[in-house]
């Protein structure tokens, strides 16, 4: 277990809550891009599989917790995009 991965991911996902927030909200998605939301998903989809398959530790829950917080603004861009 990395306290540097620990940091990077605590660090990255404490955006997520206060990006969900303003979407939900304001119900508005301006500002966002979905293929930048996209691309972080697959990053933390890449570090989910890495860690189940080659370095299964503690950090893992702080993949999954990102992932899915990142998934809840992706839901929320696809509802309010057209509003």
């Amino acid at each position: 277990m990395s306290v540097f991965e620990i940091i990077m991911l605590v660090c990255f996902g404490s955006a997520w809550p206060f990006s969900i927030y303003r979407s939900w909200r304001s119900k508005s998605v301006a500002g966002k891009s979905i293929l930048f939301l996209l691309v972080v998903l697959t990053g933390y989809l890449a570090g989910i599989l890495h860690k189940v398959f080659f370095h299964l530790d503690r950090v893992l829950i702080l993949y999954v917790v990102n992932f899915t917080l990142v998934f809840t603004d992706i839901m929320l861009y696809l509802r309010y995009r057209r509003a």
